[in-house]
Formats: C-alpha cells, structure tokens, sequence
C-alpha cells in the first residue's frame, strides 16, 4: 500500500454510556431517548454540571468555568444531555485523566467553554462585533435578513436547545450573560412570522428561505410547520432549509412522532409542488455522530425531504487538523448519511479569538483534505466576510499576511448598500487573529489598538 498522509478506516458509530456518569447512572434506555427528559435534565450551571459529574472533575474546572461566565461568557450555559455524553467517551469521572481530558475534549471546548481557554493577549479582536455579520441591519421586517439577491434568513426565534459558546448571533439567541446584553425582538412571534411571508410574497426575487433562529426544533412544531406550508404556498419560493443543530444535540426531537408525521406532511407537499426541503445541522467533531444521531437523520429523509447537510464552524482545537476533519466528514456520509457541505471560519464575535483560525490556516486545511472526499460531499470552507457574506477562502482578492488584513470582493448589493455603485467594486476586510502574525504586525495592531480604544473600533468596508 501506499503511504498516504490519512488513511481512511470506516468506524461503527457507538452511543457511549451516559450510566458513566454518577448523576445519570439510573437513567434508563426509555428515558435517555425521550426528548422531554433530555429536555428537562439539559445542564444550564455549574451546580447542575456538578450533579452530573460527581466527584469526578477536579474542583479548579468549576473556578475556571464560573470565571469564564462571570467576565467572557457571550452565551449562557446550555447542554442537553445528549451532548455532555459525547465528551470524553472513553472515560469516566474519576478515572485517572478524566479532567485533563474533559479540558482538551473537542465538544467541551465550544459547548462549555472557560476562562483559561481564552486568549489572555488578544481574547477578542478590536474589530469584534456583537452582531458581527450585520445581520439586523439587513432586516427587511425584524427577523428576515435579506442579504443575497436570491436568499433570507428567516430567524423565527431566539432560542436554541443548546448554545453554543461561540454562536455568531450571540447579539441576539439565549439569555444575558454579565457581558452580553441580547437583542429583544419587538413584535409578538405571530405578527413578525406574518410580516416575513407578507414580505415574501412581496419579493419574488428570492427564491431560497433559510429558516432559522436560534433553532427551529424551539419553536412549537404546531408554529414550524404552519410557517414552512405558508412559504410553501408562495411560487417564487423553490428551496427552503430548516437550521436544527439539535439534529445532532437533541436527536430526540427529531425522533418524535409528531415531528416525523409533520415532516412527512411539509415533504409530501413540497415533492408535489416541485420545492426542495432540507435539513442543515451543525456538528464540529466526530465524536458528536453517534447512533441516534444516524437515526435521525435516516428518519429525516426517511419523510422525503431533498437532504440533510452539515454547517461545521471551523475552530481551534476542535477540527482544525486534517485528521479531524476527515474523520468528522466520513462518518457524517457514512454513517449517518449527512451530506458534508460547508465549514464556516469562526466569526469576529468578542471573545472568540482562541477558537478563529487565520486565512492561511483555513486555505491549507482545504487544500488538505481535497481529494479522499468524494467531489460532492468535499466540504467548502468559507470566510463570511462582514458585508460581503460567505465566499471560499481562495477567493480572497489580495492579502496582506503581516497586518493579518484579507479584502474581499462581491458581485451583488446587499440590503444596506441599496444603489451604492462602488458596492461591486470595491473590497472588503477581514481580520486574521492578531497573536497569530509576526512580531511587526502584531506592533501594528498594538498601536493601533492604543490609538483608537479596542471598544470604539468598527469594521468598515477597506
């Protein structure tokens, strides 16, 4: 054989043993797999991750996460069940190494993050934003981002069944942390659910609906199913796409009864009506594929719908290497049938540094791993540059390594730019993690930063 840089081995998905744990060592088979319990028993503090845990995680975890939530937290603490399973599977607590595992787990570092994780020199950039992508400004009624010629995102609500501790619209999804207010929507659900569709009816140019939020599995399937037949209703509307990380965190959900039932009724509609339906999840690690996962995914196109893709984040310590990139992609496809299909750069939210990877980093991770993937299930990974939206990270126009400044260009307005003529002309910036570059550059920004106060500093078209 030839020695290959990775080497492909299929490994059977296992859903490991959450009796391992000293709170959950009763918790039965039936219970494990009903989404209310899961439901009921998600961890949203330190005291009930200590319930989980026993004795088995060294008390300076708990001074390291509490500090964590007190000074960098942008998103509250929320973990279902399923989820803290999947971390450290191997292990138990109190075996030897267990809190040094549980520090370095992939799913640890994004799902509860903590203090000693966070850059000390740079922990965000100066150019971090709230809403970093803009995407409230580009709200054609509260909650509908129209940013693309042809495409919404429709964001239906703002909770999740887990919060991710790196969540791009921690403007906006979960609750106050004590350093990140949110964004409070203005209308009552219905009245806004209602301006969307009156808008898209409206706008016949757009043809695609991300529905999202937060996560559509929070909202009532009674609500989520009446708004997808609404859109369905509209000609113009050809793709519609339902954003569930709970695919992968609470399988459950998808598990029901009646959200396969429903599921099937939206899937059979849309087949006769010539609509794609999909699923979009978002799973960072190859751990966090476990059977039920599989299950539910096979139960989602079980109903009909076109497909069920993965949105990774691409972060630091989590799926940076090729190894676990590639792992991560085949046991989507293999195992679980979830089509492999974009990895976004860690977006420019406070306090997010530690997990973001430079340009460079990025365009040598999709280099590497072209070529073991089949083409169509070959993930992209993309930068979403502020103002321009998501483009591959070769198609950068020019960059400047040492400053850590990469421009951009786009072929399109947004909904801020209106007539702008120079919108298609000029370029747009994007900032590298600053304790990444050399020596002079990081000078630079030191000055920089100095000159104009981190907290003043706004990202402007270059």
């Amino acid at each position: 054989m030839i020695d290959q840089p990775y080497v492909y081995q299929r490994r059977e998905l296992t859903e490991p043993d959450w009796r391992r744990f000293p709170g959950w060592a009763d918790v039965s088979a039936a219970d494990w797999e009903s989404v209310q319990w899961q439901r009921a028993h998600c961890v949203k503090n330190a005291r009930q991750l200590r319930k989980v845990m026993g004795e088995g995680l060294a008390e300076t975890f708990f001074a390291d996460l509490d500090q964590d939530q007190r000074s960098r937290a942008t998103m509250s603490m929320l973990v279902p069940p399923q989820m803290i399973n999947t971390m450290v599977p191997a292990l138990a607590p109190g075996d030897p190494g267990f809190t040094d595992a549980f520090y370095a787990d992939p799913v640890r570092r994004y799902m509860i993050p903590v203090f000693s994780d966070r850059r000390a020199d740079w922990p965000s950039h100066p150019y971090a934003q709230r809403d970093s992508l803009h995407e409230a400004e580009m709200w054609a009624v509260e909650g509908l981002t129209h940013r693309y010629p042809t495409k919404v995102l429709a964001e239906v609500l703002p909770t999740c069944p887990q919060y991710c501790g790196h969540c791009t619209r921690m403007d906006l999804v979960g609750n106050p942390t004590p350093t990140a207010d949110k964004h409070k929507f203005t209308l009552a659900r219905p009245d806004r659910l209602g301006a969307m569709i009156d808008y898209l009816r409206r706008t016949p140019g757009v043809r695609d609906v991300v529905v999202s939020g937060g996560d559509v599995a929070n909202l009532p399937w009674p609500r989520l199913e009446e708004f997808v037949a609404s859109l369905l209703e509209i000609d113009s509307i050809r793709d519609i796409r339902l954003a569930s990380k709970a695919l992968m965190g609470l399988p459950q959900h998808w598990l029901s009864d009646e959200v396969r039932a429903g599921m099937t009724r939206l899937a059979t509609t849309a087949s006769d009506r010539g609509v794609s339906i999909a699923i979009h999840t978002h799973v960072n690690s190859a751990q966090s594929v476990t059977p039920l996962v599989a299950k539910a995914a096979r139960a989602m196109l079980d109903t009909g719908i076109r497909d069920v893709r993965n949105q990774g984040v691409l972060l630091r310590g989590v799926n940076d290497s090729v190894p676990a990139m590639l792992d991560l992609c085949f046991a989507l496809l293999d195992e679980a049938k979830i089509m492999p299909y974009y990895f976004y750069m860690c977006d420019m939210i406070p306090g997010s540094e530690h997990w973001r990877l430079s340009v460079r980093e990025a365009q040598e991770l999709q280099h590497q791993i072209m070529g073991y993937l089949p083409g169509f299930a070959t993930p992209r990974v993309v930068c979403d540059v502020p103002y321009v939206g998501k483009r591959w990270v070769h198609q950068v126009s020019r960059y400047d390594t040492e400053l850590g400044i990469s421009y951009w260009t786009k072929n399109y307005r947004t909904a801020v730019e209106g007539e702008d003529e120079l919108a298609t002309s000029r370029e747009y910036a994007y900032y590298d993690p600053i304790y990444m570059l050399p020596e002079q550059g990081q000078d630079w920004w030191r000055a920089r930063s100095a000159s104009m106060g981190r907290q003043s500093m706004e990202i402007v078209p270059a």
